[in-house]
Parts: C-alpha cells; sequence; structure tokens
C-alpha cells in the first residue's frame, strides 16, 4: 500500500506545493525549519483542512474525511500523552490492537500501570510510538520524535523504530533534521525547503 501525496495549502507567507509518493518503509521530510514538513504530516492527518490538497492511500482518496476517519498512527514533537492515563491506558485509547503487546514489543511493559510524570524522555517516546502501533494505522507519522535525546538513546529508538516498520510494512513519513537518521532508518529522503521539494528522493 502506498501513500500518495500532493499537498498545496497556505500558511501564512509559506506556499506549500508538494507532490510525492511513499511507500511502505520510511520515507524522510528534511530541510530547515519554516519548510512546510510538519504541515505535510498535518493535511496527510486531516489536521490542517486543505481542500486543494489529495491524500490518497491504496488509491483511496482521504481528502474530506475527518481525522478520526483516517487510519493514521501520529507521534507528535511533544509526544501529546494524556497526563492522567496510565501508559497502558494511554496506547489503549483509540487503538485496535493489543495494547500491552505493543508495550512489551517496545520494553516498556513495566510502565505499564504507571503515569506519563513518571517516564524517562526515552520511556516516553517508546510509550507514545507504541500508542500510534496499536491503532494499527495505514500511515505512520513521525514528528521529530527522537529530538529530545541523547544520541544513545535515539540511535537504540531508531533501531527499534525501523525494526517495526520492517515487520508491519507500513508507509511512515518521518519529519527530522537529522539526514543520519534518515539513513540509519534506511529512508528514502526527500529535501523540503520554501514549501517545495528540491531534490529527487533517494532509495537507501
Amino acid at each position: 500500500m502506498t501513500l500518495v501525496v500532493q499537498a498545496r495549502h497556505q500558511v501564512g507567507a509559506l506556499v506549500l506545493d508538494a507532490h510525492f509518493e511513499a511507500p511502505p518503509g520510511v520515507t524522510a521530510l528534511v530541510g530547515p525549519s519554516g519548510a512546510g514538513k510538519t504541515t505535510v504530516l498535518r493535511i496527510v492527518a486531516g489536521l490542517a483542512p486543505s481542500p486543494t490538497s489529495s491524500v490518497r492511500v491504496g488509491g483511496v482518496e482521504w481528502n474530506g474525511l475527518r481525522p478520526e476517519q483516517r487510519d493514521v498512527g501520529f507521534v507528535f514533537q511533544s509526544l501529546a500523552l494524556f497526563p492522567h492515563l496510565t501508559a497502558l491506558e494511554n496506547v489503549a485509547f483509540g487503538g485496535r490492537g493489543p495494547a500491552l503487546a505493543w508495550l512489551e514489543r517496545l520494553r516498556v511493559g513495566h510502565l505499564a500501570q504507571r503515569r506519563p510524570s513518571s517516564f524517562s524522555g526515552g520511556e516516553a517516546q517508546r510509550v507514545a510510538l507504541a500508542r500510534a502501533l496499536a491503532r494499527a494505522p495505514k500511515v505512520l507519522l513521525l514528528d521529530e520524535p527522537f529530538s529530545s535525546l541523547d544520541r544513545p538513546l535515539r540511535e537504540a529508538l531508531v533501531g527499534e523504530l525501523a525494526a517495526v516498520v520492517r515487520e508491519t510494512k507500513v508507509p511512515t513519513l518521518l519529519v527530522t533534521h537529522d539526514p543520519d537518521e534518515a539513513s540509519a532508518l534506511g529512508a528514502r529522503v526527500l529535501r523540503l525547503e520554501g514549501g517545495r521539494l528540491t531534490s529527487p528522493s533517494a532509495a537507501r
């Protein structure tokens, strides 16, 4: 199943016009701040309504669908875990898959009955990723998911994420400033500058 995006949208002075395909595996959007990378994710998720854009998954048009009608798993840069819910309740919220199994798959099963205030940065990242994957999404969206972590922890989580993406075969769209991170995930790389793609994707 392939994600096909035609993002045509204006945010303030930024005019976004980017057309690309994201097959199963990781496609990375890299580029400077303000280039429109996160806006692309929000258009795919339906969080930035854009009647001039088109989002197709497996040949099915998503434009016009509300966010809750889209089969998307989204890991926000802020993670957006519910502070009043346990890890297990966070992952089960809106999920379809076995919440505890995903926590255990990402090595945070021991946090099941704890709340986010007690998590380390790496633990919170794993819980957020488990929540996104428990939705059994057709598309996985990752907005700078490792930016707040130190390098050893980042490298460990990148390796775990790469294994999960290979296993699930879900099209994954990653926003990152770090080309090395994209390479470690085996990503096709798209460079976005000023709302436009400035170089072709690179299969790795």
